[in-house]
This record gives C-alpha cells, sequence and structure tokens, in this order.
C-alpha cells in the first residue's frame, strides 16, 4: 500500500479511538448523571402529587363531614 493511504488509515483510527475515549469519558457519564438527576426530580414529583392527592381527599372528607353536620343540626332542631 501507499504510505499515504497507510498514514491516513493511521490518523483515522486515531480519530476514532479519540470519538471512542469521548463518548466513555465524557457522553456516557454525562448522560448518566442527567438521567440520575432525572430519577431524582421524578422521585420529588411523585411525593409532591401524593400530597396533593392527600390533600384533595382530606377536602372531600371535610365537606362531607360539613354536610353530615348540617343535617345533624337541622335534625335537632326540628326535634327541639
Amino acid at each position: 500500500m501507499d504510505e499515504t493511504i497507510l498514514n491516513e488509515i493511521q490518523e483515522l483510527k486515531r480519530s476514532v479511538k479519540e470519538i471512542q475515549l469521548t463518548l466513555e469519558n465524557e457522553t456516557n457519564r454525562n448522560i448518566r448523571i442527567i438521567a440520575e438527576a432525572h430519577l431524582d426530580l421524578s422521585r420529588k414529583l411523585d411525593e409532591a402529587l401524593k400530597v396533593d392527592n392527600e390533600k384533595e381527599m382530606l377536602l372531600i372528607r371535610v365537606n362531607h363531614l360539613e354536610s353530615e353536620v348540617r343535617r345533624l343540626k337541622e335534625k335537632i332542631e326540628q326535634t327541639a
């Protein structure tokens, strides 16, 4: 083979190796960091939604209890 072609092949190999190292050392690590942060955010969102759901259920129960108290109050007033 021609020496120029061999030099170009070696340069391509170095370039490919550099790209592989960049992917392994930087890109993959950065993706992992972002994924871990995303999982933390997802957990925090799930916790926040759980609190909102509990709050809604409590508001429904309070509304129901207020209605019951109102009905009981009316019954007491009618019998008195």
